[in-house]
């Protein structure tokens, strides 16, 4: 069942239609607040990011999302703290900081500048 709407944001009115999908969070009754449909049903949560893994050469510290290398802040043997950036990584012409997750010293940068990388693969490796 379709159902019409008319709704005004910021002053201009819209016409827009509803479908009612079987199987989807009921409408709030009229004398209900919004906010309590809202509340029906729990959003579906997002994926992980993939976290630095402990391995026995090191802390490795991989991509969360594909994009590029833009910047490289460290070289191999830096000494990093935990939070500290350790290169800048462009995803969706957005700039992303990849930042070390706990405090060490940079045993192997596998990423150049330029590189493109998928979510996952490992940019640094760090030992405590």
């Amino acid at each position: 069942m379709v159902k019409r709407f008319k709704v005004t944001v910021d002053g201009v009115p819209y016409q827009v239609e509803v479908e009612d999908v079987p199987g989807m969070v009921p409408a709030a009754p009229p004398d209900e607040p919004l906010a309590a449909a809202a509340t029906a049903a729990p959003p579906p949560s997002a994926p992980a990011a993939p976290t630095a893994r402990p391995v026995a050469e090191g802390e490795q510290v991989a991509a969360p999302l594909p994009g590029v290398v833009l910047e490289l802040r460290v070289v191999e043997g830096d000494r990093v703290e935990a939070g500290e950036v350790l290169l800048i990584l462009e995803a969706m012409k957005m700039e992303n900081e990849v930042t070390a997750p706990v405090a060490g010293t940079v045993r192997e940068v596998r990423v150049d500048r330029g590189s493109a990388v998928n979510v996952g693969d490992v940019l640094v490796v760090l030992r405590p």
